[in-house]
């Protein structure tokens, strides 16, 4: 007679969009994953902020604990406490990884347990089991991703349908892609916080999110979309980690992809995540990025993986320096007069900083005029100079937009 499986005690801290979805997908996948594991795993314990239980109350009975509640605080001190008692923990906030990652990996280590967090980046696209475990060989170069799910559809529907940014936002959060409060997603903080969460998996060294430079897409215009088609190229909110030298550099912004790249198809609310390396070439992940059922399933995997020891985040090696100067490729969009010399007077600019164009459209406005360009590959520095000194010629009409042009295409 087969021996009913023994039960793998969960103790749920937060019942949110999250949460919820996990308690309810749990219950059908339990005899699956009894299956595989031979232990059944059940929820025995929920601590939220307002249901009368404490994180004592459910901590003593668990083998796991899922935190679910997102923060800084209490979640790590949560984290903490279930670890020194002994229990593995899965988390899916990134925050608490960007800020707090080796005092809580050092945690697991210490205490012999697990700490998971696969849903606290790209959703149910599995880049950090292939970082930590595939890929744990291969001397990665260069981590690419789309790991926000709603400036990714914000920007393709200002793509696809002419759009408005405030009008794409406002569909986003009709649909559920964005919070009622986006701040976070569209300046750049949530995937600023996933990318360090990347590069330090991805280059084995300590990267805090205050590492990281970000930016936004709040200030981009149907304008920069219309001119990227005029280029053959697509707008999308890029996360790089890479090496640079001796160092790394780590940053989130807006860039312009060639539809050669593999991130340039990648529409919607869909993440993504190119990873580059020598011994490997490239390889693409895709899915989707958001939603409270995904990303309760890829809490549920990090849970079967945690039934499934060993398994650990070991301790950085090494310490590299952060780079934040990096040559990248350029769009310049800038309203002038009309009239002769002004291109000739920007080309001299940018040149003064070593800046040289690759291709140019210019149209007319009545006695002004628009114009748009691609120049080559220069260090930040020096395009943010160019651009500083063109801002203060007399003839250009307001401040000059600049975006990154990521000029990588594979076949």
């Amino acid at each position: 007679m087969t021996s009913e499986p023994e039960d793998f005690r969960i103790a749920l801290i937060g019942h949110g969009t999250v949460g919820g979805a996990l308690a309810e997908l749990l219950p059908g996948r339990a005899d699956h994953i009894a299956a595989v594991t031979g232990m059944r795993p059940v929820i025995t314990g929920v601590h939220t902020r307002s249901n009368g239980t404490t994180f004592a109350d459910i901590l003593e009975g668990a083998d796991l604990v899922a935190e679910m509640i997102g923060g800084l605080e209490p979640a790590r001190t949560y984290c903490l406490e279930a670890m020194a008692a002994g229990k593995h923990v899965v988390t899916a906030n990134k925050q608490l990884l960007a800020h707090h990652g080796e005092e809580l990996w050092a945690a697991a280590r210490e205490n012999g347990v697990q700490l998971r967090f696969e849903a606290a980046v790209a959703g149910v696209v599995p880049v950090i089991r292939v970082l930590q475990e595939s890929l744990a060989g291969a001397h990665v170069d260069r981590v690419t991703g789309i790991v926000n799910g709603t400036t990714n559809f914000i920007l393709t529907r200002m793509a696809e349908t002419g759009a408005s940014y405030a009008d794409a936002l406002k569909e986003a959060q009709a649909l559920g892609y964005a919070e009622a409060d986006p701040t976070d997603d569209v300046n750049g903080k949530d995937a600023a916080a996933k990318m360090a969460i990347l590069a330090r998996l991805a280059f084995d060294t300590p990267v805090h999110i205050d590492d990281v430079t970000w930016e936004g897409i709040e200030h981009l215009t149907g304008d920069d979309m219309a001119y990227a088609q005029d280029f053959g190229l697509g707008l999308k909110l890029i996360g790089t980690a890479e090496r640079v030298g001796d160092g790394i550099a780590v940053s989130v912004h807006p860039a312009f992809l060639y539809k050669g790249h593999p991130l340039a198809s990648v529409n919607g609310p869909y993440n993504a995540v190119t990873v580059e390396s020598e011994a490997i070439t490239e390889i693409t992940m895709s899915g989707p990025g958001a939603g409270g059922p995904q990303t309760a399933s890829a809490v549920l995997g990090d849970i079967i993986s945690a039934m499934i020891p060993p398994a650990s985040t070991p301790e950085t090696t090494q310490s590299l320096p952060i780079v934040d100067d990096v040559k990248s490729a350029f769009y310049l969009h800038l309203e002038v007069a009309d009239r002769p010399g002004v291109l000739a007077q920007v080309a001299q600019v940018l040149g003064l900083q070593g800046a040289s164009v690759k291709s140019v459209v210019q149209k007319g406005l009545g006695t002004d005029a628009r114009l748009v360009m691609v120049v080559h590959p220069l260090l930040e520095s020096r395009m943010l100079a160019a651009v500083e000194l063109i801002g203060g010629l007399e003839f250009v009409r307001g401040r000059p937009r600049v975006i990154r042009v990521i000029e990588e295409e594979y076949a």
